[in-house]
């Protein structure tokens, strides 16, 4: 073989590694679809529900590779119950203490998929000054050529649980349950 046809032959070695390192595609947080929620107990009478209006962040996915990472900023200030005076007790140092530390973070460490289904995602919740390891049980997955946009989109609703007192937060326990249910609703669209 001839040192040209060599020199070919590692030229598209090169650009099919190339190809095959840059696969994974790059989508930016849909605010206007990403909301993020908790449940909890108030009492033993009833699970109680609030959310989070304002979110950003971005998801990086390679589908064939089965790789991804998602990252996702919170604003503690938008949490939201549906009761301006609980709404600011939420914000206050008893909870997410929104002045000091306004935003919330997750940053992922792995994806799981179950054959082509994203499954679950490990990663690190970070909430006022404290960070530790959660698992995100994935129930809905999807990426499609959305038309309104003219790109492509992903989109997921997932859930975890915590304990608030893992976070300095357990504030009025055990009146209000330690366990708290956290839920994500995620969008995201290409990038061009």
């Amino acid at each position: 073989m001839s040192a040209l046809n060599v020199a070919k032959l590692l030229l598209l070695a090169a650009l099919a590694c190339a190809g095959s390192a840059s696969a994974a595609e790059h989508f930016a947080i849909d605010p206007t679809h990403t909301f993020s929620s908790f449940e909890y107990q108030h009492w033993g009478l009833s699970a109680q529900r609030g959310r989070f209006d304002k979110s950003s962040g971005f998801i990086e996915l390679d589908q064939d590779a089965k790789t991804g990472r998602i990252m996702i900023e919170i604003d503690a200030n938008s949490v939201s119950t549906g009761t301006e005076l609980f709404d600011k007790i939420m914000r206050s140092s008893s909870f997410f203490d929104a002045q000091q530390f306004p935003k919330i973070v997750f940053n992922s460490t792995k994806f799981i998929f179950d054959n082509d289904q994203l499954a679950q995602i490990e990663g690190n919740l970070t909430v006022k000054d404290t960070t530790k390891p959660v698992t995100i049980e994935v129930t809905h997955f999807n990426c499609r050529f959305m038309l309104l946009y003219l790109k492509k989109a992903c989109g997921a609703n997932g859930y975890t649980k915590i304990l608030r007192s893992d976070y300095k937060m357990d504030s009025y326990t055990p009146f209000v349950s330690d366990a708290v249910t956290l839920y994500f609703s995620v969008e995201g669209i290409k990038d061009d």
